[in-house]
């Protein structure tokens, strides 16, 4: 009969596994695929190392561990993903919400915190991430998330009933007729150059939508069309690349935009670009 295999010598196993493969924080990301396997927090887990693992428990976190060593991003191995105050479910339908996004919101919640009733719309909502924030911080704003992929806006709204905020879905292209009046436009557009793309991580480059990464003069397009959606004094929110902020900061004042400023993201680095229509 086989030596059962402890929790402990799991988790070696996997971090050594991960790390092969290329993963920076092997150990972390181990622990958090045997968290969410044995149903137990990270401080559970250190807690009961010693603990033998059944073959189910054991079968469930390899598969987990295995799908992440193939460099699938660990929130798709998941299956869920915390954002802001939220936890949203995340797959291939949409990309990753990520940290400096975070900003974004951030940056827009100040915008409209004096309105009691703000009209906001999120241009490529994806997995929702943006509009519920918004929805869950500012429980005035009355939000519209847009989106072309009919998979994302699926995803959005399981977040939206999980999350139990109410979010307008609507599904076509910012470029095309879009109805409404608007105290904030709010954008995470497609940014990366196609020249660009294979110098990504395998997690962006090889798994997450490539029709939400990609994009040539989609942020130009997002400022142009929001001039004609922007009540008077209203603003747009968007999030770019490494080094594109203050071109587009040009770009805007050249539509007629005023006021517009750049925001950086945790890590110092230009993320954010915000700007009032008059």
């Amino acid at each position: 009969m086989s030596e059962a295999v402890t929790l402990r010598r799991a988790l070696t196993g996997a971090d050594e596994y991960l790390s092969r493969r290329g993963i920076e924080r092997a150990r972390f990301e181990a622990e958090l695929i045997f968290s969410q396997a044995l149903g137990l927090s990270r401080i559970q887990l250190y807690m009961d190392l010693d603990h033998p693992l059944t073959a189910e428990e054991r079968g469930r976190a390899l598969e987990s561990v295995e799908r992440r060593g193939k460099r699938e991003p660990l929130a798709y191995v998941l299956g869920e993903w915390g954002f802001r105050r939220l936890t949203l479910k995340t797959d291939a339908r949409a990309l990753v919400p990520r940290p400096e996004t975070e900003i974004l919101v951030e940056r827009a919640l100040t915008l409209i915190e004096q309105l009691e009733q703000p009209r906001v719309l999120d241009a490529g909502t994806g997995s929702g991430a943006i509009a519920l924030a918004i929805a869950d911080e500012h429980p005035g704003a009355r939000v519209v998330a847009l989106d072309s992929s009919a998979e994302a806006l699926d995803l959005a709204r399981e977040n939206a009933a999980a999350c139990g905020l109410e979010i307008e879905l609507r599904q076509g292209d910012l470029r095309d007729e879009v109805e409404g009046e608007f105290d904030l436009v709010v954008s995470n557009p497609p940014y990366v150059l196609p020249e660009e793309i294979e110098l990504l991580e395998p997690e962006v480059r090889d798994w997450e939508p490539r029709e939400a990464l990609v994009g040539v003069g989609v942020p130009e397009a997002v400022a142009e069309r929001a001039r004609e959606l922007l009540v008077p004094g209203g603003w747009l929110a968007i999030e770019l690349g490494e080094g594109q902020q203050a071109a587009y900061a040009a770009l805007v004042g050249d539509l007629g935009y005023e006021a517009a400023t750049i925001t950086n993201d945790l890590t110092g680095r230009e993320r954010v670009v915000v700007a009032r229509w008059p």
